[in-house]
C-alpha cells in the first residue's frame, strides 16, 4: 500500500494541474482582454484594475449580437423617460452576504423580445400557447437580413419590391428605425416604421416566412399595431421578434439564432438573438 501512495499523489497533483490549466484557458477565452488592458479572467489579482469587455461582434467578425442591452433609459411603450429601474441588488458582499444577488422585474415585451399568439388572442392564452410552446426550429436557422427603403412603412407594395425568394423562412427587416436610432432614445416614438395591415397580409399570403424580425418595439405601425399583430399571429405559424439591434451589420444571409426564456404561462419573453455569417 505504501508503495502505491506516491504514484497516487503524483497522479492527483497532475490532475489538479491539468484542471487548473483548462480552467484558466476557458476563462481567458470567455472573458477576452483588449491588448494593453488588465486581465479580466477570474484568476486576475484583486489589485488589478479589472475592465470588463462588452462587445457586439465575436468570433473574428463572424458572430453578431443583435440583442439590445437592457438599460433604464431604453424606450418603453408610453414612456418619455425610458424603461426605468428593472434591477435591484437584494444582497451584497459589502453588507456581509456570501454573494451578490439581484432581483429582476421587467415586462416580457421590453427590449428585444418575442410575441406569442397568446399576446393578442384570449382563446390562445387560455389554451396555454405560451413562450414554452414556441418552435425552436423556427427561431433558429438560415435567415435574411434585408433593408427596407427609407422613409416608408412595410406595405404590400414594399413587400413586392423586396423580391424575397420563396423558401426563405426567416427575415429580419431593417427600417428607418435603425437609421434614426430609435431603440437608443428613452422617449417612446410613435412615428416608428413597421408593417401596415396590407403589408402583413401580403407576407402571410405570398411568402414562406415564419419568423418576422423588426427593429423597434412593435412589428406593426402605431396606428395599425393591433390588427397587424392579429394577422401575423392568428395562424400560430409565425413568430414575431421585436426590438432587434440591426445597426452595423451588412444585409445578407446569416444563421439566425433567437432563444426566449422558458416562461410557463407567459405570452412573451426577452430573447437573446445572434447572427452568424454563413
Amino acid at each position: 500500500m505504501a508503495k502505491t501512495e506516491p504514484k497516487n499523489i503524483t497522479s492527483l497533483l497532475l490532475l489538479v494541474s491539468l484542471l487548473l490549466s483548462c480552467l484558466s484557458t476557458a476563462s481567458t477565452a470567455t472573458y477576452p482582454t483588449i491588448p494593453g488592458t488588465a486581465d479580466t479572467s477570474i484568476f486576475a489579482s484583486q489589485n488589478d484594475n479589472l475592465i470588463p469587455v462588452r462587445r457586439e461582434v465575436y468570433g473574428n467578425g463572424r458572430i453578431f449580437d443583435i440583442t439590445h442591452r437592457y438599460t433604464s433609459d431604453m424606450p418603453w411603450h408610453g414612456s418619455d423617460n425610458g424603461l426605468g429601474q428593472f434591477l435591484w441588488l437584494q444582497a451584497s458582499m459589502k453588507n456581509g452576504s456570501f454573494a451578490y444577488i439581484s432581483d429582476l422585474k421587467i415586462s416580457v415585451h421590453a427590449g428585444t423580445h418575442v410575441d406569442t399568439p397568446a399576446n393578442f388572442f384570449e382563446h390562445y392564452f387560455e389554451a396555454g400557447f405560451d413562450v414554452d410552446t414556441l418552435d425552436l426550429e423556427v427561431l433558429n436557422g438560415p435567415g435574411l437580413l434585408i433593408d427596407v427603403p427609407r422613409d416608408t412603412n412595410i406595405t404590400a407594395d414594399v413587400m413586392k419590391s423586396l423580391n424575397i425568394p420563396k423558401g426563405i423562412r426567416r427575415v429580419l427587416f431593417r427600417t428607418l428605425n435603425t437609421h434614426r436610432g430609435l431603440m437608443f432614445k428613452p422617449q417612446f416614438d410613435t412615428s416608428f416604421a413597421g408593417f401596415t395591415v396590407d403589408g402583413a397580409k401580403w407576407l402571410v399570403e405570398n411568402t414562406d416566412i415564419k419568423l418576422v424580425g423588426i427593429d423597434y418595439l412593435s412589428v406593426g405601425v402605431w396606428s395599425e399595431a393591433i390588427p397587424t399583430h392579429l394577422i401575423f399571429l392568428e395562424s400560430r405559424e409565425i413568430i414575431l421578434v421585436e426590438g432587434l439591434k440591426l445597426d452595423n451589420v451588412n444585409p445578407g444571409i446569416y444563421s439566425v439564432h433567437c432563444l426566449p426564456l422558458r416562461l410557463l404561462g407567459s405570452e412573451g419573453s426577452p430573447v437573446r438573438c445572434i447572427l452568424i455569417k454563413r
